[in-house]
């Protein structure tokens, strides 16, 4: 089972990162919203055992912090 739940959160880890190559045109604060919302929606998804609500939550929350960051 942890085998499992570490495949998965290093599948959305490399997604993320390979979907943020895409933002070269984004502004910096687009980027480190972007950046936020992944590594919280990975966290979330970590902490909470791989819950829908809790990886939402992950990533709202990372949202946020990346968006206000770069303020």
């Amino acid at each position: 089972m942890k085998t499992t739940q570490r495949l998965a959160s290093s599948a959305v880890i490399v997604t993320v990162l390979i979907s943020l190559s895409a933002c070269s045109g984004m502004s910096r604060q687009g980027k480190n919203t972007a950046i936020g919302a992944g590594v919280g929606a990975v966290g979330g998804a970590v902490l909470t055992g791989g819950s829908t609500l809790g990886t939402l939550g992950g990533a709202a929350v990372g949202g946020v912090v990346g968006h206000e960051a770069s303020k």
